[in-house]
């Protein structure tokens, strides 16, 4: 059996199913309701609400509002109460009117324990009585980490750990150390600031990437939640047609932006993790590339053979690229395209290239 137990997601089983986020400022208690709202919406055909309980930081709030917007879930607030508990018990009788079965209380944190915080979120718990408690914490805290955990759950007796920051490599430990110490299921694993990019925690992959032996299975299962099967047959007929351009580039590369952080995608594979473990791998690797097709137009985007010398000219000075670094995407992409159409001409290849969002060898 796996030192960290077995794989636990949150119960939705009350009308509405209430779930109280906790942790100290900068764990990333906020982004995660959002990530939170959007898996459960998406995964678990769930109806959410999320709730501003921080009522100390107005920027906690719009970072609520503004997450929420983003995939489409109602947001309750009170910009002129001080009173959590009261916004909470208002925010579940809103629930109910509106039909949703999931709230979602973000709370107040603190730089650091203090007595203050901890009466305040225990409050809201023992007012709303909560189906869940789940506690953020930073896992590059290390040993805080540890320490915090311990404190919460001695007030609280939360029902979950969400580990924010985390890599298999440097900061397994972390995890290792919080579920000795609390006793409780590690539940979710949060990395980056892309709302796609939270994980059910799953106790034997994190066992696999400590041991540095990648997550291949997470991987896969992060590019089949960007796979749109329509957009891909449109595309894979574009391949066989030799028909590829920069317009269906740039979609891939989106496709792939929204999987997570790459290196962190990058140590998802078996024996690369160490390897890039020491390398600084930018997230904004793909501006220069996206910066290049932007300042095409998308006559050019849908047909590269028509760039010739002076549109690479005007290109560079569109995208603050200097002409020998268009030239050479250029030629890259021409030699991609050509493998493409080699790969098309090969008995059983099935004319796919295994990028995101595309279906391998179907016919």
């Amino acid at each position: 059996m796996c030192i960290f137990g077995n794989a636990e997601e949150v119960n939705i089983t009350g009308k509405p199913t209430i779930i109280l986020i906790a942790g100290l400022q900068g764990s990333g208690k906020t982004t995660f309701s959002g990530k939170l709202a959007n898996f459960l919406k998406s995964k678990k055909n769930g109806k959410p609400l999320l709730v501003a309980g921080d009522v100390y930081r107005p920027a906690a709030m719009e970072q609520l509002r503004v997450l929420g917007e983003q995939i489409k879930v109602p947001v309750y607030s009170e910009l002129e109460s001080t009173d959590p508990v009261q916004i909470a018990k208002n925010a579940i009788a809103q629930a109910k009117l509106n039909g949703n079965n999931i709230v979602i209380i973000d709370t107040a944190g603190r730089l650091a324990v203090d007595e203050a915080m901890m009466q305040e979120v225990a409050n809201i718990k023992n007012a709303v009585q909560p189906h869940e408690i789940l506690f953020v914490v930073d896992a590059m805290t290390g040993q805080d980490a540890v320490n915090t955990a311990k404190a919460f759950n001695d007030r609280l007796d939360f029902t979950g750990v969400v580990l924010t920051k985390l890599d298999g490599d440097t900061r397994g430990g972390a995890a290792i150390s919080i579920k000795y110490t609390v006793d409780k299921p590690i539940k979710f694993v949060s990395m980056g600031e892309k709302l796609e990019t939270l994980d059910v925690f799953y106790p034997e992959r994190m066992a696999q990437r400590i041991l540095g032996m990648g997550d291949i299975t997470t991987l896969v299962e992060r590019a089949q939640a960007q796979f749109d099967e329509v957009q891909a047959k449109k595309l894979e007929k574009k391949i066989r047609a030799n028909k590829f351009d920069f317009e269906d580039f740039k979609e891939q590369l989106q496709q792939i932006k929204k999987m997570g952080n790459i290196k962190d995608l990058l140590a998802m594979i078996p024996g690369v993790g160490k390897a890039v473990k020491d390398i600084d791998i930018s997230d904004d690797a793909f501006k220069g590339i996206e910066a290049i097709i932007n300042s095409m137009t998308p006559y050019e985007r849908s047909n590269p053979d028509v760039i010739d010398g002076s549109r690479r000219k005007r290109i560079a000075g569109g995208s603050g690229k200097d002409i020998g670094e268009v030239n050479a995407f250029m030629k890259q992409f021409e030699q991609m395209r050509q493998m493409m159409g080699q790969m098309n001409k090969m008995k059983g290849m099935g004319g796919g290239m295994g990028m995101p969002g595309m279906p391998m060898g179907r016919r």
